[in-house]
């Protein structure tokens, strides 16, 4: 029983994770109905950025942290200001390109530094020795990690629902002239999506880079990881990210625990949450808690 429950809580940590990268998916989506796959890279340039403020600044890691979040924040606005802001009233599809040519462009000047071709990781800030409850336990790293997830999430919650901005940036993502009739500015809406993705990019890259360590391939290799989070969940929402991100990690976790571990398989955590992302799209194609819209001619 207390290897199920081991189990439990590290598909938790992995789905928190999961949830908060997602989460930059879902801002932008959520304001302009366009998808950044781009996302991966600016969750590995927050991470590095953490690091090297860290290290090379010798600056407290939550200084870092935090200062990673605020450069990232203008890092993802320069890029919707520089090459995106022109593409607004263009089809999705010119949109989506651009940010697959992004995510070329920053891959090719990550691999420049010596990111892109080490390893890194954090030096310890927490106790090393791990909190043990009834034979399950947990590290700081991840408990901290959680903690920070879940406020961050909160946070977003809230920031959509009570305030103005938040309320204009679901406006404009409903209807774009509608909102332009009433004062709202769609471009600043949409930098200012694409802003606070960059902040949960960043803080999903500090995060994954503490408890992981820090490797390119695997950093950016969560933009395209937590896509099926993002479907499952509902492409416009911030609660199915988080329920759909916690379900893989479950999922993951489950599959190689007992059928990795058990029946001798492998990669079947890896397969097993699209399989079954799948079958739930074929009965809920706009995700468990996405918005489905009727358009009525």
């Amino acid at each position: 029983m207390s290897y199920f429950f081991q189990l439990v809580i590290s598909g938790v940590v992995v789905g928190s994770i999961y949830a908060l990268s997602a989460l930059g998916f879902v801002l932008i989506y959520k304001s302009s109905r366009v998808l950044n796959i781009a996302h991966g890279q600016i969750i590995a340039a927050g991470a590095f950025i953490t690091y090297g403020l860290t290290v090379w600044a010798n600056l407290p890691i939550y200084l870092s942290f935090v200062l990673s979040m605020i450069l990232t924040f203008f890092l993802a606005m320069s890029v919707e200001r520089i090459f995106l802001r022109r593409l607004i009233g263009e089809p999705i599809i010119s949109v989506i390109m651009v940010t697959i040519g992004l995510m070329s462009i920053l891959d090719g000047l990550i691999y420049l530094t010596p990111f892109g071709t080490e390893n890194f990781s954090f030096p310890p800030f927490l106790p090393v020795t791990p909190i043990a409850f009834f034979g399950v336990s947990i590290s700081w790293t991840q408990l901290v990690g959680v903690i920070v997830t879940f406020t961050l999430i909160a946070g977003f919650s809230w920031f959509f629902k009570k305030s103005t901005v938040g309320i204009s940036m679901r406006a404009v993502s409903d209807d774009q002239l509608a909102s332009m009739s009433i004062g709202i500015s769609v471009p600043r809406v949409f930098g200012l999506a694409w802003a606070m993705a960059g902040l949960s990019a960043a803080a999903a890259g500090g995060i994954i880079g503490n408890i992981t360590g820090l490797n390119f391939d695997t950093l950016h290799a969560f933009g395209i990881v937590v896509f099926p989070v993002v479907i499952l969940g509902g492409l416009d929402s911030i609660l199915g990210a988080v329920v759909a991100g916690i379900i893989m990690g479950l999922i993951q976790q489950f599959a190689s625990g007992y059928l990795d571990g058990n029946w001798g398989l492998n990669g079947t955590g890896e397969v097993l949450p699209y399989i079954i992302l799948l079958i739930i799209l074929l009965f809920k194609p706009h995700g468990l808690f996405g918005i489905h819209e009727i358009e009525r001619v």
